[in-house]
């Protein structure tokens, strides 16, 4: 499970009572007053209070078999890096949604309306009418060219926020069957959804803060991420420079189209996904040269798992294959794109990591015309160019 990266501390104030009311409180109550004076309103304010704590690659990648990714990712990570791709793992969020929803006497009952809240910095403050609430929060969006590919559905219903991406312009491959084209990869989101909290005018479950002087009821919120990162690199051995460039663009096949911010579960869809990659050149792996094409991405993960909250391989229900493209152009002018199935690795790694495939440039022939922008699944002749399908 990912570790805590943020605490909701709610905190109940009381305000200034009328003496009407105190004293028929005080007439009504006087053998049992409890110390300090209770003045119950039929509505109070609540002050959140949003702690951040840190979350990284290692605590997010916690598998059973121990998993360490800096032993086998070998693209590393430079300043170029960041400009194109951002941080490599996760970062911090500033701002929040946060939705409430008044389910009245009744938990767990279905939602009728909605208070809707942007949060700048780390405290809010609203008012609560007694009975059960529900909240919901998620990290606000900012990009390093100030575009956001992540949508939320608020309208289809009012029990659950549905995030999702658009399409691009780029054709999908492979096992995205309800889909012509590729999407764009979401950015980092993590939520948390808490229901029925009691706001309850007896105030039980709250305590009394001497310093403050107000009642504080704490609640305990956990943001998970659900989005998953993936580092992908395809390592070319043997190179000499036969493989000149590449396009700059990837495709992640397999992954879901969108995930329920209340419960995190990914949808059923499954579509590719395009994001960018770069070629280095001649970087170390375990004391040989090689040229690496890799590249970050994030994902909703595999279709209708909650991955972030999935222990072992066991858990994962995964009907999808997965395939990793990259076109590349060669020394004699000609492109292919170059399909790799990695089916097995994904499931290992369900709610993210390193993707490695290795290519041996000895054993690969240099096309003799053009066909990379063609996308044609398992060309049988890799010397005509195209799309070839590489085992690994």
């Amino acid at each position: 499970m990912a570790k805590e990266i943020r605490h909701i501390t709610a905190k109940l104030l009381h305000g200034r009572a009328l003496q009407a009311a105190m004293l028929v409180m005080a007439l009504l109550v006087a053998s049992c007053v409890r110390q300090p004076e209770l003045h119950l309103y039929a509505m109070q304010d609540i002050e959140l209070e949003f702690v951040a704590t840190d979350l990284n690659l290692e605590v997010m990648w916690n598998y059973e078999d121990g998993y360490n990714f800096h032993t086998e990712w070998f693209y590393g990570w430079d300043d170029e890096d960041r400009r194109i791709f951002g941080e490599m793992g996760y970062v911090d969020p500033s701002e929040f949604q946060l939705r409430r929803y008044y389910t009245g006497e009744k938990p767990y009952t279905p939602h009728e309306n909605v208070y809707k809240h942007h949060l700048e910095g780390t405290h809010f403050i609203a008012q609560y009418i007694w009975g059960f609430w529900d909240l919901l929060v998620w990290n606000d969006i900012h990009t390093i060219d100030g575009v956001q590919s992540l949508v939320f559905d608020e309208t289809t219903s009012l029990d659950y926020v549905t995030a999702y991406t658009n399409p691009t312009i780029y054709p999908s491959r492979y096992n995205a069957p309800k889909f012509v084209r590729s999407f764009w990869e979401p950015e980092p989101l993590y939520a948390a959804y808490e229901q029925a909290i009691d706001i309850n005018p007896s105030l039980d479950g709250f305590t009394y803060d001497e310093e403050r002087k107000v009642y504080v009821k704490q609640i305990d919120m956990t943001l998970y991420p659900i989005t998953y990162v993936y580092l992908t690199q395809v390592i070319i051995h043997n190179n000499n420079g036969r493989v000149a460039s590449i396009d700059g663009t990837g495709n992640f096949s397999g992954m879901a189209r969108t995930t329920n911010v209340n419960t995190g579960i990914a949808g059923e869809d499954a579509i590719t996904i395009h994001y960018n990659t770069r070629l280095k050149k001649d970087c170390d792996m375990k004391g040989e040269k090689v040229d690496i094409a890799g590249g970050r991405l994030m994902t909703f993960g595999l279709c209708q798992n909650n991955c972030g909250r999935l222990m072992r391989m066991s858990q994962v229900k995964d009907p999808n294959r997965h395939f990793l493209d990259v076109t590349m152009q060669f020394n004699n002018g000609m492109d292919s794109t170059l399909v790799f199935d990695i089916t097995p690795q994904v499931r290992k790694r369900f709610k993210g990591g390193v993707i490695t495939v290795e290519l041996d440039m000895d054993t690969v022939p240099i096309p003799t015309r053009s066909g990379g922008s063609g996308f044609d699944a398992f060309i049988k002749d890799p010397e005509d160019g195209g799309t070839w399908e590489i085992d690994i």
